[in-house]
């Protein structure tokens, strides 16, 4: 005789049956992030081979550009043109440069990527206070 009565048939997950979610460290995702740049087209490749979505790789590639991958940022260099003679030191009354030096555009990398224009003749006080305004401290 066939049983009539509704008896649904459900399974009971557990936590412990999900795997948990991977933790990628700073250093792994710069070293993945560059493998990314490597080449043309090579975003898919990359997150495939580390099983990692690519939307996931995209935001980790706009993070690295931004600078915000990674504690510490890698050393970098500045072109430096030395002039063969010192400058007679100013007076601390002199606010201004004199008129017969040509004004100078000066280029300052930031830590998180941001470039600043600023001319020579820019008072260091105002720099001081406009750079860690810009680094976002």
């Amino acid at each position: 005789m066939a049983d009539h009565k509704f008896r649904p048939e459900f399974e009971v997950l557990s936590a412990a049956d999900v795997p948990r979610r991977r933790y990628w460290s700073d250093t792994d995702k710069i070293r993945i992030v560059e493998e990314s740049f490597l080449g043309h087209r090579q975003v898919a490749a990359t997150a495939r081979r580390h099983g990692v979505s690519r939307s996931l790789l995209t935001i980790w590639r706009r993070q690295y550009r931004d600078g915000e991958l990674g504690d510490e940022t890698p050393p970098s260099f500045i072109s430096l043109a030395v002039s063969p003679m010192a400058p007679a030191a100013v007076p601390a009354t002199a606010q201004e440069t004199p008129r017969d030096t040509p004004d100078v555009q000066l280029e300052i990398v930031l830590r998180n990527g941001r470039r600043l224009l600023v001319p020579s003749s820019v008072a260091p006080e105002v720099l001081a206070r406009l750079l860690p305004a810009l680094e976002g401290r």
